[in-house]
């Protein structure tokens, strides 16, 4: 059983704030402060001070991707040749420049050690980001994908008690 370790410098509040900013980064502050039961200037403050901590780490809009054209979703179970910190370095560099790329996990636990989430146009465009992209880096031995049918459950949200 897993448990839920929040620092005890977060109240009520701050995690109300997080809650809130999670499903909704654009609210507006007096909004929020409505909401959480403060006034605008201490819920401004702590909102400042949660960002300033870095437990905020930032602000994004989500994209319906396959409305830009992305209609194929895929994870990719990525082998490594040899496991070195200059390996895995020169890896994770080459995948962070590729857009199509929307997640890189270092995993354990599979014949994998990595795990991508890409997203592609077609099945082309995808041959085409294996084979010569992805496959070409030094230390890729092999590789392994899925593709997804339909996403289930797709909240970024992290829990806040």
């Amino acid at each position: 059983m897993t448990t839920l370790h929040i620092s005890p410098a977060l109240d009520r509040y701050d995690r109300h704030i997080l809650d809130i900013l999670q499903r909704d980064g654009r609210i507006s502050n007096q909004e929020l402060a409505e909401r959480i039961g403060l006034s605008p200037s201490p819920c401004l403050r702590r909102v400042r001070a949660l960002e300033e901590s870095g437990l905020i780490m930032g602000y994004r809009a989500v994209v319906d991707s396959k409305r830009l054209g992305y209609s194929l979703m895929a994870l990719l179970h990525i082998s490594m040749d040899r496991h070195t910190p200059e390996r895995f370095a020169n890896f994770e560099k080459n995948v962070a420049a590729l857009p199509q790329v929307l997640e890189c996990l270092l995993i354990t636990g599979q014949e994998a050690d990595y795990q991508l989430k890409v997203v592609v146009r077609d099945m082309d465009d995808y041959q085409d980001l294996l084979l010569n992209r992805i496959t070409r880096i030094e230390g890729v031995s092999g590789a392994h994908s899925s593709f997804v049918l339909r996403r289930v459950i797709d909240n970024p949200a992290v829990p806040v008690g």
